[in-house]
């Protein structure tokens, strides 16, 4: 008896060992592609936005990329097992694996899955989707900046916004980020950003623009990190990616110029004559600039050095090139412009008054000069209205608010209405484009079950019942290397401009 049960114990003490084994063995395999976990995957636009798309990811370990792409129809009856597979180029980057691959010969106006990571290790990110360009001149794009969050908790805050936006306008097909994701511009804010953003960034293509968090060389030295966060076509491959990516694309009848705002002091006059050439050969009904440092702000930022030289510089660029909208970020507070041109309100701007979509709306018709417009934050570090903001910063403001919280003293109840994270939403319907803003409530500390509430705080639109103005096609030469010496002579006469422009704002501050 005592023989059959030492037996018994010594088969059981086997099948546990074994099972034991086979459970360490798993673990270990586990942990082995622990390191291939797919990280802060994007999907941007990258050249013909109707048929083609740009993705980005990380891997703790080296290993293989590739992205599986297929079309919404195939996924729902067959999973990937229709997916054309595109293979990314790998290399190592602050400790960490960028991935990056693109997909071509897409079909426009289709939405299609997506799936990246590694097919050798069968260690995949989440199932993603993307909408193709269908060219047709009808589209909503929804406008964030300056999450600049420093932890996951920041990160969240801001991705909540980003979740209003994407409620608010949930057939929006991209995102157009003003740039600054980060603080500091490490692994752990990115690997925060990637996690907190996961939803957004895992259905919605996104459109970003460079922050001088994350690529001003003067800022904690974090050269290269956005051009290799995020794929994008760059037009000039060559000194454009150290510190930032200036690049364009088309999408339905609008044109999208994009600027590396950090290519300061001045900038260099290959990104200079870029612009103006991508800008005056674009014949699209209507023409969207992007930047990250404001020309028009009323906050901290609008009297520094860095602003008062792109000013002198873009505005001019803009009134040449019949832009229609410029979206920026930077100052982390709200302003939207009238009709502005050559510096000053268009006076004579005309307006008509009409339903759209079931919403009374006030159309600029025809108007002359451009609008711009700062969607304050979407993060929770805001700044508040500068006063002493150059002129005519208040003249041309036709909307200007802090978005930043303020509370009464005494009952700790907010003061600001407009207290809370911002974004835009921008409709472009054929000849009419309409511009929406709201502000989310923040999050009730002291009550946090509380509903956050949602603030349209500003509208504008624009009706075009004839064709833009013809700019003149030219093309200037765009060699970084070539057009040094311009550079060199571009700072020395910025420079003296410069000061005699503090100098005016001095004398009128003591006057």
């Amino acid at each position: 008896m005592k023989n059959t049960v030492k037996k018994s114990l010594s088969a059981v003490l086997a099948v546990l060992m074994l099972l034991s084994c086979f459970c360490f063995s798993v673990s270990a395999e586990e942990g082995d592609k622990a390191g291939y976990e797919v990280l802060r995957q994007t999907c941007t636009v990258y050249g013909d936005a109707k048929t083609q798309r740009g993705f980005s990811w990380f891997t703790q370990d080296d290993c293989d990329g590739v992205v599986q792409v297929v079309k919404a129809t195939d996924y729902h009856t067959s999973g990937f097992d229709k997916a054309v597979s595109f293979e990314a180029k790998t290399k190592s980057f602050q400790g960490y694996y960028n991935h990056k691959a693109v997909a071509t010969g897409l079909t426009k106006g289709v939405t299609y899955y997506y799936r990246v990571g590694s097919l050798e290790n069968n260690v995949w990110g989440a199932d993603s989707t993307f909408f193709t360009d269908n060219g047709d001149g009808s589209f909503t794009f929804i406008a964030i900046a300056d999450v600049q969050a420093s932890n996951y908790d920041n990160f969240h805050k801001a991705s909540l916004v980003m979740d209003a936006a994407m409620d608010t306008f949930p057939k929006a097909e991209l995102v157009v980020n003003l740039g600054d994701f980060v603080n500091d511009c490490t692994n752990e804010e990115w690997n925060d950003y990637g996690k907190a953003f996961g939803k957004a960034n895992s259905q919605i293509t996104l459109a970003p623009v460079a922050g001088n968090h994350e690529g001003n060389i003067t800022n904690k030295l974090n050269v290269g990190w956005f051009n290799t966060t995020f794929n994008l076509e760059n037009p000039q491959g060559l000194l454009n990616g150290t510190n930032g990516t200036f690049y364009s694309f088309d999408y339905g009848n609008a044109h999208f110029c994009v600027l590396n705002t950090n290519d300061m002091y001045p900038m260099t006059e290959a990104q200079r004559n870029w612009i103006v050439n991508d800008l005056s050969a674009s014949d699209a009904q209507w023409k969207i600039l992007l930047t990250h440092r404001a020309p028009y702000s009323a906050g901290k930022n609008i009297n520094k050095p860095d602003t008062v030289l792109l000013r002198e510089m873009l505005i001019e660029i803009v009134d040449q090139t019949d832009v229609d909208l410029v979206l920026s970020g930077h100052d982390h507070m709200y302003m939207r412009t009238k009709q502005v041109k050559g510096d000053a309100v268009c006076e004579d701007t005309k307006y008509v008054t009409e339903v759209y979509n079931g919403v009374e709306t006030t159309f600029a018709v025809n108007p002359d000069g451009t609008i711009y417009a700062l969607p304050s934050t979407a993060g929770t570090k805001r700044y508040g209205v500068n006063d002493s903001a150059m002129d005519p910063i208040f003249d041309c403001a036709d909307v200007y608010f802090t978005t930043r919280s303020e509370r009464n003293e005494e009952t700790k109840e907010e003061t600001n209405p407009n207290a809370g994270g911002c974004f835009a939403g921008i409709t472009i319907d054929g000849n009419k484009l309409i511009y929406n803003a709201y502000v989310l409530s923040d999050i009730d500390e002291e009550n946090p079950d509380a509903k956050q509430v949602l603030t349209n705080v500003d509208n504008y639109a624009i009706k075009k019942t004839v064709g833009g103005q013809d700019v003149e096609d030219t093309y200037l030469p765009t060699d970084p290397i070539g057009t040094i010496d311009q550079t060199i002579a571009n700072f020395f006469t910025a420079i003296p401009n410069l000061i005699i422009s503090y100098i005016k704002m001095l004398i009128g501050g003591i006057l």
